[in-house]
């Protein structure tokens, strides 16, 4: 005789079915602290632990192994969706034979989908950090609790990885940082959240340990000097003309730097040397420019751009002379050059004048001159050229060519189609390029 299906709902009944709904509870919230734990930004999280969140403090020390943090809350959430959906088919089994093994899953996989993956996991995305603060100190015991079986899982599963060739790099998300930040800024911008200003300013700063001050340093065919055996008078209005406050002294020969003179140290000590309002002209012809010259200061033109920074900041002095491993001038920086890759030109009285290096044509083209940094050329037009080879777009297409191209030349490459326009000697002076 059949059982009827009021005598199988019994204690029983009820005790499994409270059961598998405290499982599917348990389900839920390992699914949410995983999501929550794994997409909380830990600079986020940081923030808050330093205002004293207990919880924030929490989640970035159990994230620190993100390896054994997912494996103890898989393991956890694996035990208990097993044995939900173990109990649920001997239920089922119960009341409908054994149809009631379909009818287990078809039910089992609802309500874990939905109550247990789903709805958790939209949560935890949506209050990641709050979510991840929340959790942690529960998380933290799991964590404590399933170590050792973790441990053991996680050397069985390196032992397998490494029959295929794959090796785990426990530090390799610590070289990720700054690749996680320039996507976040370039994927920000293409979506209007972050302005280009706002995204090459972040994006230099974090460029400058990897650039070298040869990169960016007035060449020195480009550099104004002041010859130390020339006539006070001439030095005098050499320096009254120059658009530039601080100017090498060279003796001889130009390569021969003996000193760097700073225009009004220059214009005080002439003054004093002439007799102030009373004295002479005639005095000047005694005057010796070496006497207030500061000594130079010679950088490797390999040196990053932020040591040099640095540098500058430490030394209280804003202008460097770039030397080769040979310790021939190569050219000078300056700590304006420097800020200038953060924040852009930086433009006073005397730069207001100058010309835009690049202009756009009447026919869609970009004329830019030759001297033009690739760097600045990317900032100001939002290209992407590249600058492993070059620094200037002048050297870029001379690398491509692998020659000195004539005047009328047209090369294709990396997206852009370069003309050559001017040329002086072996130097390209303009170029007229288009994006294909």
């Amino acid at each position: 005789m059949e059982p009827s299906s009021a005598s199988l709902i019994d204690g029983a009944f009820w005790f499994t079915s409270g059961a598998i709904l405290f499982l599917l509870v348990l389900s839920g919230f390992f699914s949410g602290s995983e999501t929550a734990l794994t997409a909380s930004s830990r600079g986020k999280l940081r923030a808050q632990a330093d205002k004293g969140s207990r919880g924030a403090q929490i989640a970035l020390d159990i994230t620190d192994d993100n390896e054994r943090l997912i494996g103890s809350v898989l393991l956890g959430n694996n035990l208990v969706n097993i044995l939900a959906a173990s109990l649920a088919t001997a239920l089922f089994t119960r009341l409908f034979g054994e149809s009631g093994v379909a009818l287990a899953t078809l039910v089992m996989t609802l309500l874990v989908l939905i109550f247990a993956e789903v709805l958790p996991k939209t949560y935890a995305i949506t209050n990641s950090e709050k979510a991840a603060s929340a959790v942690a100190p529960i998380i933290r015991i799991v964590v404590t609790v399933f170590s050792p079986i973790v441990a053991a899982v996680r050397v069985l599963v390196r032992g397998v990885l490494r029959l295929f060739g794959v090796r785990i790099d426990p530090d390799s998300n610590i070289l990720a940082v700054r690749e996680e930040i320039a996507g976040a800024l370039q994927l920000g911008h293409s979506e209007g959240v972050v302005e280009k200003e706002d995204r090459d300013r972040i994006l230099g700063a974090l460029d400058l340990g990897d650039r070298a001050v040869e990169e960016i340093m007035l060449h020195r065919s480009n550099i104004e000097m002041i010859d130390a055996d020339a006539p006070p008078e001439a030095i005098l209005q050499q320096c009254l003309k120059s658009s530039h406050t601080r100017l090498p002294v060279f003796r001889d020969e130009q390569e021969n730097i003996v000193g760097v003179v700073h225009a009004k140290d220059l214009f005080r000590a002439m003054y004093a040397h002439a007799g102030g309002n009373e004295g002479a002209d005639s005095r000047l012809k005694e005057f010796d420019i070496l006497k207030v010259a500061n000594d130079p200061y010679f950088v490797p033109e390999t040196t990053t751009l932020d040591d040099q920074m640095r540098e500058f900041l430490r030394m209280h002095s804003h202008f460097a002379l770039v030397v080769d491993e040979y310790g021939s001038l190569r050219g000078l920086i300056t700590l304006e050059d420097i800020l200038e890759e953060i924040v852009g030109e930086i433009a006073d009285e005397f730069d207001i004048d100058e010309e835009v290096s690049v202009t756009r044509t009447e026919d869609g083209q970009f004329l830019v001159e030759g001297a033009t940094t690739i760097r600045d050329a990317n900032r100001a037009m939002d290209w992407s050229l590249p600058d492993e080879e070059a620094n200037t777009v002048a050297g870029l297409v001379i690398h491509e060519a692998q020659m000195i191209p004539i005047v009328g030349q047209v090369f294709s490459f990396h997206g852009f189609r370069f003309e050559v326009t001017k040329r002086e000697g072996n130097r390209i002076t303009e170029l007229k390029i288009r994006p294909l």
